[in-house]
């Protein structure tokens, strides 16, 4: 049986976790029912932040309280697409018995839920896909999942893989922009373009990356600089940076400079939602 224990050790947590800690009795009270104790341990030791970028556990402290938040909206804002479709959903909603609750959330819009029920020690994982009605059951908890997930030895039909993260890390929350610079080609190969951009931005740190014949993707910090940044051709010809509010003026200087040593030109910059910046 997974542990939290393995995850930690799979996934070191950060050394002072954000929203880690607080009254879990109180938390039970509002939800009216125990939590998992593999939850408690696993919000304990990493608090708020993501999972390779894509995971984020849902802590029920500090202000947004995000698990109790999300368990009082469940039911209500899936109820009249359930009336429409009862075929679509195969699973009652928390406060229903044995009803879905959700613990963490993907950057796709996936929810990763239990199947409450019986002692919350044995409740299992139900990942679920909202907009397509997709749900992928797994007979483990919360800690098994991320620790299956994150180490490749699970996969789930909801969301890929992660098959191309071969040191998989947390990422503490922090308030940061994120923009994406979609670039023409030039003249330099890839490996020479990475080159060029971890020089200006260096020192720099691995965060992992893929290849295939569609393209390839780098993921990397600037620790120096507190920046993290993916370089790819597998959705297109870009740079994703996210970095602190305070350095946007430096970010852009930094990065439009550094583009033109690539032997690239920017075609936009938009932020992660699709709006323009940078103009």
């Amino acid at each position: 049986m997974t542990t939290i224990d393995d995850l930690v050790a799979l996934v070191p947590p950060p050394t002072n976790p954000i929203d880690a800690s607080g009254d879990w009795t109180q938390v039970e009270n509002a939800l009216g029912l125990e939590l998992p104790s593999d939850f408690k341990s696993l919000i304990g030791s990493y608090g708020l932040g993501q999972f390779v970028d894509f995971i984020t556990p849902l802590t029920p402290f500090g202000s947004r309280n995000r698990l109790v938040q999300s368990a009082q909206q469940l039911l209500e804002s899936e109820r009249p697409f359930r009336e429409a479709n009862p075929d679509e959903c195969p699973y009652p909603y928390f406060p229903e018995a044995g009803g879905l609750l959700e613990w963490a959330g993907t950057d796709n819009g996936d929810r990763l839920c239990w199947v409450t029920g019986g002692h919350p020690d044995t409740w299992t994982v139900v990942v679920w896909n909202p907009r397509g009605c997709y749900y992928d059951a797994h007979e483990t908890g919360a800690a098994g999942f991320l620790h299956g997930w994150l180490s490749g030895r699970l996969n789930t039909t909801v969301f890929a893989a992660n098959e191309h993260v071969t040191t998989p890390w947390f990422e503490p929350f922090r308030e940061l922009n994120h923009v994406y610079i979609k670039l023409t080609d030039g003249r330099r190969t890839y490996p020479e373009r990475l080159r060029v951009l971890r020089e200006a931005l260096s020192p720099t740190a691995d965060r992992g990356g893929y290849r295939d014949e569609d393209g390839r993707q780098d993921h990397f910090d600037a620790t120096e600089l507190g920046w993290r940044l993916t370089y790819e051709t597998a959705y297109g010809h870009r740079i994703r940076i996210a970095f602190p509010p305070d350095d946007e003026d430096q970010v852009r200087s930094t990065l439009l400079a550094t583009i033109h040593s690539m032997g690239c030109d920017v075609l936009s910059t938009t932020t992660h939602r699709g709006e323009p910046v940078w103009g």
